[in-house]
């Protein structure tokens, strides 16, 4: 069945190609071998770069979390050292477990040049991605020397 249209009539003439209509020859699109193979070379050089630079990302992220607590921890570990006034018994140390990630401290005094003053230095050190890290607090401290007039400590 031939449908008819208002410019076509219907009929065999609907079915034919005008008369000066040209055969062109059929040309598919699709890309060279060279073409797939400097893509190919492309990928295989950008690839592995692209995955070191995520790695790289990923371990300077974890490392940024990380010194963020491990600095939390080693200010813990100063004030109570301090309040505690336990920082005049020498080098101390520990494992702190924030979570399921453990902080290795150390806690150390030395004397300061001027006055009768303390360098106390708590060092904390932590594990990411198979590499330690470490993140040191200093402040001063009064000397702890016996006050003969009370008994008391300065």
């Amino acid at each position: 069945m031939k449908l008819g249209t208002p410019t076509n009539k219907g009929g065999d003439a609907a079915l034919r190609r005008p008369v000066g209509a040209a055969r062109r020859p059929y040309h598919a699109a699709a890309f060279t071998l060279a073409e797939v193979l400097a893509a190919l070379l492309f990928l295989a050089i950008v690839i592995p770069a692209a995955v070191e630079a995520m790695h790289v990302a990923s371990l300077a992220g974890e490392v940024a979390a990380r010194k963020g607590q491990a600095a939390r921890v080693a200010d813990r570990i100063l004030n109570e050292s301090l309040v505690l006034t336990n920082w005049n018994g020498g080098t101390q140390n520990g494992t702190l477990t924030e979570g399921a990630l453990d902080f290795r401290w150390t806690l150390t005094r030395q004397n300061w040049p001027r006055d009768l003053m303390q360098l106390v230095t708590a060092e904390v050190t932590f594990s990411a991605q198979g590499h330690d890290y470490s993140v040191k607090l200093s402040t001063l401290a009064g000397s702890q020397t016996p006050n003969p007039m009370s008994g008391t400590q300065q």
